[in-house]
Formats: structure tokens, sequence, C-alpha cells
């Protein structure tokens, strides 16, 4: 498993660490940790927080020189991880080669949220073309489903195991992204305000329904602000009108803006923005308020689809 501190020179890298128990998982990480110290290297970990606190007793003092995040609040959306955890850090170095243990997918993550963690591990890719940095994403074999780890072979070049480090034969993350943009059936009884272009209409129908199904005041503004962002890039960058549906129950929220357009940039939403940048960041606080975006985008139309829990 030691395999993984010799991963983090030359371009980039994105190796999944399939561990079984504590054991594993410290003798694939720690030395990922301890060799981009030695080498003077920037490193973070996100990862969920009983491994944080592993990792954190056992680095000990060197838990310092670390930036530790526990990845089920800084990721509990997936789509807020490239421009929020692993960008953040990355461009907080500019220059320099970076180390990064992301481990945004865990047992207990829901069949709701799967497809768009499997699809953040794919873009991952994308986001990081050219640049001098290795993400390495631990996965727990002993608790995931075999298909789950199937496909992190397929979003991931290169797989380390206990039996060492091998290319992945199955690497198409292209291939993913596709095929887990699947359509997002409408629950019967939601709400439905269609085709329109009426921004206060469907934030006060918002309002008044985000706060039926028991949203806290705070979180009532924050769906009023998604709605009228998404609803926005409908009216200016999809079809020029925007179909705004909403239902929930038992502390839960889920709002969509459908529209005629096809979206054509895989990663919009995760693009950091700049401290002088007008605009273009709507989509990026979307998926900084909600605690999970969907989406599917094809020829008929687009939808993003934010869950909010109370």
């Amino acid at each position: 498993m030691s395999a993984t501190a010799e991963t983090g020179t030359g371009a980039f890298g994105h190796p999944a660490l399939f561990y079984r128990g504590a054991a594993e998982y410290l003798a694939g990480t720690v030395p990922f940790v301890r060799g981009a110290l030695a080498a003077g290297e920037p490193v973070a970990v996100a990862v969920p927080g009983d491994n944080l606190e592993l990792l954190r007793r056992e680095l000990g003092a060197d838990a310092a020189r670390v930036r530790l995040l526990d990845m089920t609040e800084a990721g509990r959306n997936p789509g807020r991880i490239i421009p929020g955890v692993l960008r953040a850090f990355a461009d907080s170095h500019p220059g320099r080669p970076v180390r990064i243990i992301g481990e945004p997918i865990w047992a207990a993550r829901s069949a709701v949220e799967y497809p768009a963690c499997a699809q953040h591990e794919a873009l991952i890719n994308l986001a990081f073309t050219g640049r001098d940095a290795t993400i390495l994403c631990p996965y727990d074999a002993g608790a995931l489903a075999p298909d789950v780890l199937a496909d992190a072979e397929v979003t991931h070049p290169v797989v380390i195991d206990g039996t060492g480090q091998r290319t992945s034969p199955a690497y198409a993350p292209d291939d993913l992204v596709a095929r887990y943009n699947q359509p997002l059936p409408v629950p019967a009884g939601a709400f439905e305000l269609a085709d329109t272009t009426d921004l206060a209409a469907a934030r006060a129908l918002t309002h008044v329904r985000a706060a039926a199904c028991g949203l806290d005041e705070v979180r009532v503004a924050d769906v009023e602000v998604v709605v009228t962002e998404l609803l926005s890039n409908s009216v200016e960058h999809g079809s020029g009108s925007g179909t705004v549906r909403f239902w929930g129950g038992d502390g839960e929220f889920v709002c969509e803006v459908h529209d005629l357009g096809r979206l054509t940039d895989p990663l919009a939403g995760r693009h950091p923005a700049t401290p002088y940048q007008p605009r273009g960041r709507g989509l990026l606080l979307v998926n900084q308020l909600a605690d999970l975006v969907r989406l599917h985008t094809g020829d008929d139309g687009t939808t993003f689809r934010a869950y909010f829990r109370a």
C-alpha cells in the first residue's frame, strides 16, 4: 500500500486506493501525506470524519502542517468539491505541485447522491488537466458495493490495493459521466410553474412551499436564491424560459428548473470564480447552497434539481 508515496511527482495523477480496515487505510494514506511534507509540497486531506480523526492521530504533530477537512461537511454536495475543496486548495498554491486526499464516496451515501458522486470523480480528470497535482481517492472495499468499486476503476487511471499499484484498463471517465446522465423522474403531486420567466412569482411560491416542508428561515432563503439563479440561467442561457417544479416533505424540499436548452460544459457550476468576475457565478452558488444537485441534459432539454434538508 505504500506505493501511494511515489505518486505526486510530475503531471496530474488521480489514483484510487481500495482499502479494507484501518491498517490498510493508514498504510495507503500516511506515506502519501508524509511524502508530500518531506518534498515540501502542500497537502490537504478531505475525508469523512472517522477517517479524518484516524489520520490526525497517526500523523501526530505533522497533522498541523496538513489542511484537514471533514468531507461529510465540505463535500456533502459533490458538486461543490471541485471548486470549494480541490481547486480552492490547489489554486491557493500557484506554481507548486500539491497533493490531496479526497474521499467523496462512503457507505452511507444514498442512492440519490451516488450518481452525482461518481460523476464528480470522473470530472476531476477534466478539471485538473495539465495541473501539477495528485489527488488520491480512498474507497472502502469492505463496505462499498461492487458496482461502486467498478465505477472507481472507470474514473481513475490507476488503482492501488493490497496487491500493489496497477493501471486500470476500464478507465473511461467521459463514458461514466454520460452513463449517469439519466432523466430525473418527477414524482406525482409536484407543483409546477410551467414555461415562465417570472422570477418574483417563482420565488414567492418557492418560499411558501419550502417553509411548509419544515425548512427554517435561513434555508428557505437559500432555496429562493437557488430557484432564482436556476430560472435566471434558463432565461439568459437556456431556451429563454423555464419550468419550475418543487415538492417535499419530512424535512426535505426539492426544487428543479427545466428548460429546452442543452448544457455543453460538463464543468458548469464547478468553475471557481475569480475575485473580479462580474458574472457567471449562478450555478456555482447553487452548488454551494444546496445539499445535493443532480443534473440531466440532452435533446429534450436540461434539468437542474436541488435538494435541501431541514
